[in-house]
């Protein structure tokens, strides 16, 4: 099979943590925890990171092996020799609203220093270097960022796997944007590999499959990386809500549960850990109350990302079809607010029937 040509906007702990990941696998080391080597003939020899953008003075101008363990990066090293195929130069990204005034502060402890640079004309980089599929990793809250590397996907003819918490694949209007241009896009927010919301959503189909009627439910979460401090501006916690929220609800059967999701919670000394706690309440036949705690504890970044390999992969593969516009089966799979909402196991078919050309989209 071809190449795959991606590009990456930000370059922080999930890009950190994705390309030690490919780095790690190529080389043929044994490691456990990636679903599936090969999908749809390509496997993760074929990928090559040819492209990346951020705003950090950090990042901007070094190599790509470099610029994913500079600060405010936390995440672990689990890569000793980072060796890239293509290592690009971290070209200058659009700000817009991308890093919020407290993660500017030096006091906080993931300070984030804009640079004092032009931003480039993403369009053309992304020409040039023949970019085939955008992974866009903006800071939660990214709003107008996240829309205009979007609009750069369309007018570049490049798919965009939109991997945070801003609607663009969930839009009507993006949709049918992408669709008209012929562009695949996979979104919105990415469903790690067994995080809190794959947890959460386990208990409440459980819980719905077994007849149970669920009152309350919490998760609250814990971190220590850029984005749980991006989100102590609470402004821009409203879609990261409203996607694990409807991620977990969209799996119960009884209307209007009580369920509070928080993300802000942040501890400097976790890093790129996360902690999670989550609760439900319900009652079980003749009204017998039922309550569930559980505790979960991951590195963050890593988690996601090898959902992220095989959302590129089905990127591709819908450019070697010819297929515009959202990959509902795929973004039911590997997101939490995807187009179309499903059960995780009928999410895992209708991905593979995908692949296989079973289905269009």
């Amino acid at each position: 099979m071809s190449e795959i040509r991606v590009a990456i906007v930000g370059i922080g702990n999930c890009a950190s943590a994705l390309v030690q990941g490919v780095v790690l696998y190529q080389s043929g080391v044994h490691v456990p925890g990636l679903a599936r080597k090969e999908l749809g003939g390509y496997n993760l020899n074929d990928i090559r990171f040819v492209a990346a953008f951020d705003v950090d003075a950090r990042k901007v101008g070094r190599a790509l092996s470099e610029a994913v363990f500079a600060s405010p990066n936390c995440t672990g090293r689990y890569v000793s020799d980072l060796v890239l195929a293509d290592d690009p130069i971290v070209s200058m990204g659009h700000v817009y609203d991308s890093v919020p005034a407290h993660l500017q502060e030096p006091v906080q402890a993931r300070q984030v220093i804009v640079a004092d640079e032009r931003p480039v004309d993403v369009s053309a980089v992304l020409v040039d270097r023949r970019v085939q599929v955008v992974l866009l990793y903006l800071p939660v809250g990214s709003r107008r960022a996240a829309e205009f590397y979007a609009d750069v996907c369309l007018r570049a003819g490049v798919a965009l796997v939109n991997c945070i918490p801003v609607f663009i694949a969930s839009s009507a209007l993006w949709q049918t944007r992408f669709r008209e241009r012929g562009v695949p896009l996979i979104g919105d927010d990415v469903k790690s590999q067994f995080g809190a919301t794959m947890l959460h959503r386990a208990i409440a189909e459980a819980m719905a499959l077994r007849g149970v009627e669920v009152h309350e439910m919490y998760q609250i979460n814990a971190g220590g990386n850029t984005d749980f401090l991006n989100l102590l501006d609470y402004r821009r916690f409203g879609d990261k809500r409203i996607s694990k929220t409807e991620a977990v609800t969209s799996r119960l059967q009884n209307e209007n549960p009580d369920v509070h999701v928080s993300s802000a919670n942040f501890v400097p000394w976790l890093n790129d850990e996360k902690v999670c706690f989550i609760r439900a309440q319900g009652v079980i036949f003749g009204g017998a109350p039922v309550t569930i705690d559980v505790r979960l504890q991951v590195e963050d970044s890593r988690n996601s990302a090898g959902v992220v390999i095989d959302a590129i992969r089905c990127a591709r593969l819908a450019l070697d079809r010819g297929v515009g516009g959202v990959l509902e089966s795929v973004s039911a799979y590997v997101m939490k607010r995807p187009p179309l909402q499903m059960a995780d196991v009928d999410a895992e078919h209708a991905m593979l029937r995908f692949v296989t050309g079973e289905i269009t989209r």
